[in-house]
């Protein structure tokens, strides 16, 4: 490939270079520009958390950014007529959905830092495996998801009738 020179030997700067000049310069902007967004993404998440209820709304869990355990909520005294295996259900079953939450708004967070640049082709984004990071079930669409869920819930409740 041809390099164009620098100069024309007369002091004067070839439109090749000034070329590669502004588009150094518009591809370090955007680098910064992206170094201060991921800064402020970070620390909005930082503070974020989400609450989610059970399905049969006995137990409420509240998750972190990371999606740890930050609380946990018996409500209405509904867990003191229920078994064991049906509380510890529920509170793994909006603990499940929290986690899955609050994964989704790290994704939304972090998405725009993802697309590749419009001004710079050669900043192509940053290519994250959110199913390696948080499980395949959060690339699941949630609408879908229910429905498994739904159903497993089913089958379960015909088991149980069964065993009885």
């Amino acid at each position: 490939m041809d390099e164009a020179p620098e100069s024309s030997g007369r002091g004067e700067v070839s439109p090749y270079a000034r070329s590669v000049e502004a588009r150094l310069a518009t591809a370090m902007a955007e680098l910064e520009a992206t170094e201060k967004g991921v800064a402020k993404a970070e620390a909005e998440l930082r503070q974020a958390t989400r609450t989610v209820r059970s399905a049969d709304r006995s137990v409420e869990v509240t998750v972190g950014p990371q999606g740890e355990l930050t609380a946990l909520r018996f409500l209405e005294g509904k867990y003191r007529t229920m078994s064991p295996g049906e509380l510890s259900g529920a509170v793994l079953d909006a603990f499940g959905r929290a986690r899955t939450e609050m994964a989704r708004q790290v994704m939304e967070t972090f998405e725009p830092f993802t697309r590749p640049s419009t001004e710079v082709p050669e900043l192509t984004g940053v290519d994250i495996d959110w199913a390696r990071i948080f499980g395949p079930e959060v690339l699941q669409d949630p609408e879908e998801r229910a429905r498994q869920e739904s159903g497993r819930r089913l089958r379960d409740e015909i088991d149980e009738d069964e065993e009885r």
